[in-house]
């Protein structure tokens, strides 16, 4: 078994999914290798591909609009966070669920392995195998909520500390 396959693997059981559902999801994407610094995806652009995230890092930022002094309005990329594999088992996943655009950019620091899922091939999932896909599927929704959690605690923390400053 390669070492690809061995990190697929790892990582679906990571999410409910046995060997088997790893190897029949392996028949549907597709390995790719990223080299340190290239750019995986871009705040904005079109997209229907989730990614498995296998080996490396991460950086994940989004554009912000902030205003300059004396020139006005300018836009620069804020890192939102790092992502490890270890960590972060999947990114891009809101791709197979809707047709938005990409939400953030993705930038490997180092060099990644990912395994690119595509929502044909999901959908594709959902009519052959819809055991599999309901296990997939719920392993994202339970991410997804984490992170919409994570997201109202930031709010509430950044909403309380913009109040406090206002009020002095």
């Amino acid at each position: 078994m390669g070492r690809e396959r061995s990190s697929l693997r790892a990582v679906c059981a990571r999410l409910g999914l046995s060997d088997a559902d790893s190897d029949v999801l392996e028949g549907r994407g597709a390995f790719e290798r990223i080299k340190a610094g290239e750019t995986i995806m871009r705040e904005g652009e079109r997209s229907d591909t989730m990614y498995i995230f296998l080996e490396g890092t991460v950086d994940v930022s989004k554009e912000l609009t902030l205003k300059i002094a004396g020139k006005g309005f300018g836009h620069a990329e804020k890192s939102m966070t790092r992502l490890a594999a270890g960590t972060a088992p999947v990114f891009g996943e809101m791709s197979l669920f809707g047709d938005h655009p990409r939400s953030a950019t993705v930038s490997a620091v180092g060099d990644c392995l990912l395994f690119a899922l595509t929502r044909p091939a999901y959908e594709e999932l959902c009519g052959h195998r819809p055991d599999l896909a309901l296990k997939l599927t719920k392993s994202v929704a339970a991410m997804l909520s984490d992170r919409v959690r994570k997201g109202n605690d930031d709010v509430l923390k950044l909403t309380t500390a913009l109040s406090i400053a206002l009020s002095r």
